[in-house]
């Protein structure tokens, strides 16, 4: 007998609810932002939150074969865990290292955020060999970083360490996936600032960046030694307002089953809180995804899934575990039936963006928020 078009072939064994990881979508990802920055600027790839829910291993493996030099984590930890797999590249952590994790940093070979005089200190004492070390300075953020007149005696400090060196100085922009650029501009001017008040003291800093996605799209002039490419590398803009110039792949696609089939009268309540209440008989599927997936629970009869190329909508609250949609409009689905949550089914596609504004929130954190326990398969690349 003829395999059902819609039938679920992809599923692993046992696993309901998978993402799919396209390996080969952010390697072109990666590659069309070297041909953006061109060959001078180096890359470093973004790779916390576990790559943006994408897996940091796999995607590590990946943006590095396709042009990235250096990787970003935000804590200590995650470096510690790229080295354990055998991921050799230069590994800057983005955050605040305690100085619990001082020795980490020392044995795994990683690259410290200080912008401490005594966290510095430390480390020169602990450090058997030249460590190398990234200030951050705050130009707008108001979060973790250096004032602009507290970075020359910080490097003066520094200097004065012989197993402590400034490999490079950084900032963050706030604003830079807005429409307006004038809040941009004035932090790219104090950093600018900085920078020269840096080389006037005569400190050389071989690794200056400031661009994170949104900024090496709309301020080329701000790429210097290095760009931070996040969101970009996994397929998606910032924002509606930050536009890629350039072609991308969205890497992630979320996807599940249909479990159960089954006609409701008119009158039934479905899920908690009975927010949704049948006016008709209604045939409804289970699918087996909810907010403990990662899967926001604002989503609640606003949003859609896909089922045999189809959109249908979403009933009721979302679960923990589970979501009902009506596939009324459908014919001959059954259980076993392939349900995208992200992604292309046929013609059809639902973006992370949409999702995005059915959970009032950003497509950075619907990737982002997806579920370790949600098995990642991979797809166009090597995960090991």
């Amino acid at each position: 007998m003829a395999e059902r078009k819609w039938a679920a072939t992809s599923a692993p064994p046992g696993v309901v609810t998978w993402a799919e990881i396209d390996l080969a979508a952010i390697a072109a990802n990666t590659e069309a932002i070297r041909r953006w920055v061109g060959p001078q600027t180096e890359i470093i790839a973004i790779i916390k939150a576990n790559a943006y829910g994408h897996d940091e291993v796999a995607v590590a493996r990946t943006v590095l074969e396709a042009g990235a030099t250096r990787l970003a984590v935000h804590r200590t930890i995650d470096g510690v865990r790229l080295r354990r797999e055998g991921i050799e590249a230069p590994v800057l952590i983005l955050g605040y290292t305690p100085p619990s994790g001082l020795p980490m940093v020392i044995e795994h070979h990683l690259t410290p955020t200080i912008i401490d005089a005594e966290v510095a200190s430390q480390l020169d004492a602990l450090a058997p060999h030249p460590i190398p070390i990234h200030v951050k300075v705050d130009t707008g953020m108001s979060r973790y970083g250096l004032f602009p007149d507290e970075v020359v005696p910080f490097l003066d400090l520094v200097a004065a360490l012989p197993k402590v060196w400034v490999e490079g100085l950084f900032s963050h922009f706030a604003t830079a996936d807005e429409a307006d650029r004038g809040p941009m501009l004035e932090q790219w001017h104090r950093f600018q600032a900085v920078m020269a008040a840096v080389e006037a003291a005569g400190h050389h800093i071989p690794v200056r960046h400031i661009c994170n996605s949104a900024a090496l799209i709309a301020l080329p002039e701000a790429h210097l030694d290095a760009v931070r490419p996040g969101i970009l590398l996994y397929g998606m803009n910032p924002s509606a307002e930050c536009q890629a110039p350039f072609s991308l792949r969205p890497a992630l696609s979320l996807k599940s089953l249909v479990v159960r089939v089954r006609t409701l009268p008119a009158g039934a309540a479905i899920g908690y809180g009975r927010t949704y209440i049948t006016e008709r008989a209604m045939t409804v599927a289970l699918v087996p995804i909810g907010y403990g997936d990662g899967y926001h629970r604002l989503i609640s009869n606003r949003g859609e899934v896909l089922i045999h190329g189809r959109r249908v909508p979403i009933r009721g609250r979302v679960s923990m575990d589970q979501i009902v949609v009506d596939v009324s409009e459908l014919e001959d689905v059954r259980v076993g039936d392939e349900v995208v949550a992200i992604g292309r089914q046929g013609d059809e596609v639902i973006t992370a963006e949409e999702v995005a504004v059915w959970a009032e929130t950003i497509n950075y954190e619907v990737v982002t928020a997806l579920h370790p326990q949600v098995v990642r398969l991979y797809l166009g690349g090597s995960a090991t």
